[in-house]
């Protein structure tokens, strides 16, 4: 259960290119690539790839552990921080929009025990337009993204999601400090913590969001995601098996 879909291995290599920027990248994220499925222990933002995935541990301050187990999969803590996001997926070219991806998913497994303000998220970025984008599965003491009131409601995978969109002014972005909007889907019913199980359609939400007037750009990326923000916590990513074609 921990091997990336074969498609995906056989005909799309998996690159990070530099071109499209980041937020990490601006702040001093390192690179590296490997192909060994030995665990990798990170301490400090970087991005690169490990057994298949493209990974990504990014902070602003604060102590954090990540720990690449193979096929997607890792362990990550973090405390005294800011703001830390963990996160296996597929980094993009920002080239294609989802519908040129075929159907993309997470089926995905996590021991989440967070202490305070935390997502558990398939999160990510496109450009023109710019957007920042969650599908948050769980979360900590507080129910993102704080908003009025929702666009609307969608029912995938068996749960109901509420639909938001936020915009932050002036805030570090792929495309450097910019203002940009957040899409938003999240789950109506916290699960409890500990071991949360299950499948995120990620097209399926993307199509939902453009009936509602969200429509997304050129995709930077689509990753499995611990994010924490001014909290203390751990969890273990134990399944994160992603289907994703082109």
């Amino acid at each position: 259960m921990r091997l990336i879909k074969y498609m995906l291995m056989l005909t799309v290599p998996l690159v990070i290119l530099a071109a499209c920027g980041g937020k990490e990248t601006s702040s001093g994220a390192s690179e590296s690539r490997s192909s060994a499925s030995e665990p990798v222990v990170i301490t400090d933002s970087k991005i690169g790839e490990h057994d298949g995935y493209s990974y990504e541990l990014w902070k602003d301050k604060g102590d954090t552990q990540m720990t690449l187990t193979g096929g997607g999969c890792f362990t990550c803590e973090w405390s005294r921080i800011n703001n830390a996001l963990f996160r296996t997926g597929r980094k993009l070219d920002c080239t294609k929009t989802y519908k040129e991806y075929g159907e993309i998913s997470f089926d995905y497994g996590v021991d989440y025990q967070p202490k305070g303000n935390s997502y558990l998220c398939v999160y990510g970025w496109s450009k023109a337009p710019l957007v920042e984008y969650y599908i948050v599965e769980s979360w900590g003491n507080w129910r993102p993204p704080g908003a009025d009131s929702s666009l609307g409601t969608v029912e995938i995978d068996g749960n109901i999601y509420d639909v938001y969109k936020t915009t932050r002014v002036d805030q570090p972005s792929i495309a450097g400090t910019k203002t940009f909007d957040q899409y938003w889907s999240v789950r109506r019913e916290k699960p409890a913590d500990g071991k949360i199980e299950g499948k995120v359609s990620v097209t399926r939400h993307f199509e939902e969001w453009e009936k509602l007037g969200l429509t997304l750009g050129k995709l930077y990326e689509a990753s499995f995601t611990v994010e924490g923000y001014q909290s203390s916590g751990k969890a273990e990513v134990y399944r994160n098996e992603l289907t994703m074609d082109g």
